[in-house]
């Protein structure tokens, strides 16, 4: 059974200290609930509720033409929703469904623009709490994210520590490290530097279309690795066929409009009709600020509570959130006697791996779930006699 609907969760504090009359949360959910086998799934950045393929194989799908995890969640996949019942629930700030600053504020009649509060992902975790007691579930089989959703899922573990018997963190960090926190701030530069942007308050006029198209293209590259990039592009024309804005100056007639760039625009023209500025403008933040530390002497202190085991997934080719923090991670959990496995998967994808090689993301989280970590024949990254920088867990035991 798949279940989608919208919460009205009634007046909702920020830890900013800010609150707001009302929230409404977009959520979706498959499967039967047994009491024991919910699983809830915490999306990246731009996603949404729709998670997995819907039976009636709709197109109304919040903004999203298509399941954004849909070869990892559904029936006989990876996340079975024959076996548990998934909930995904769009975050607050989003512009899917949840109030965001898109949303009109019911004390003026207008959309909130930037007098939304500030969203935190610990925002994000309490609604889902939320969320989850109006539903019914207790205590989470599993609570599984990737990027951003990666980091929902940390924070899961320190605000409710024992609410899961289980987690993934699947591409994700305990931080962003500076060079990805300077990539997000131009992105947002680019935004609020758009002539349109009005301080944020555009909606009942042109939007900050340019500057959102380049916020978005900085991410997409973000997400690429070196290898995929060349593989995909290479310094290729894109050809005289295809179609392209007028040359930003007259010099540029001159030079080839190469592959790479109508991609770029191809991605920036798709996004800004689905997205809004505004809450690209306030996921963007909520990630930045993210730590799992914050208020612990460290992250072994945060994850300290937690007594279930944990899963990290990280991916070669990943330069946004790298096999070297997600070790990090790793080593944390271990220091806080989390039961805890890295398993690395060789992939040339880049950030995007998560989405786009669900034959490797699949089987672990599968394994995961069904038996927990104790299925698994781990490489001891502690062990001296071992020659593995980290600890992956072998592929052949998933094929």
């Amino acid at each position: 059974m798949t279940i989608r609907e919208t919460i009205d969760l009634g007046e909702f504090a920020f830890l900013s200290g800010e609150s707001i009359p009302s929230l409404e949360v977009a959520y979706e959910t498959y499967g039967d609930f047994t009491g024991d086998n919910a699983v809830l799934v915490c999306h990246a950045l731009t996603g949404s509720s729709h998670v997995a393929r819907r039976p009636d194989a709709s197109d109304d799908t919040a903004g999203q033409a298509r399941a954004w995890w849909g070869d990892v969640v559904g029936p006989g996949k990876a996340i079975d929703t024959t076996e548990y019942f998934v909930v995904c629930a769009n975050v607050p700030g989003s512009c899917y469904g949840t109030t965001g600053p898109a949303s009109t504020n019911p004390e003026t009649g207008e959309p909130y623009g930037t007098d939304f509060p500030p969203v935190t992902v610990g925002d994000w975790t309490r609604a889902q709490r939320h969320l989850l007691d109006e539903l019914g579930v207790g205590r989470l089989h599993a609570v599984v994210g990737g990027s951003v959703g990666g980091m929902n899922v940390l924070d899961w573990l320190r605000r409710y520590p024992d609410d899961t018997e289980r987690a993934a963190v699947v591409a994700a960090a305990a931080r962003l490290d500076p060079q990805c926190l300077a990539l997000d701030a131009v992105a947002r530069r680019a935004i609020t530097g758009d002539s349109n942007w009005n301080g944020g308050h555009y909606y009942d006029g042109p939007a900050p279309d340019d500057g959102l198209a380049r916020a978005r293209q900085i991410g997409h590259i973000m997400y690429l690795s070196k290898a995929s990039m060349s593989r995909k592009f290479g310094r290729r024309s894109a050809g005289r066929e295809t179609v392209r804005e007028e040359p930003p100056d007259p010099a540029a007639a001159f030079f080839p409009y190469r592959e790479v760039e109508s991609y770029l625009d191809y991605q920036a023209d798709k996004f800004v009709d689905r997205f809004d500025a505004n809450s690209y403008l306030y996921l963007t933040r909520a990630m930045d600020e993210f730590d799992l530390s914050a208020g612990y002497e460290g992250d072994a202190d945060a994850l300290a509570a937690f007594d279930g085991e944990l899963l990290v997934v990280s991916f070669t080719g990943d330069w946004h959130f790298t096999v070297e923090q997600s070790e990090s991670l790793a080593e944390a959990a271990r220091e806080a006697d989390v039961d805890v496995a890295h398993h690395v998967v060789d992939s040339d994808h880049g950030h995007d791996a998560f989405l786009v090689e669900p034959e490797k993301v699949g089987p672990p989280l599968s394994g995961l779930l069904e038996e927990g970590l104790s299925a698994r024949a781990i490489v001891d990254a502690d062990d001296p006699d071992d020659d593995d920088d980290f600890a992956p867990v072998h592929a052949s035991l998933f094929s």
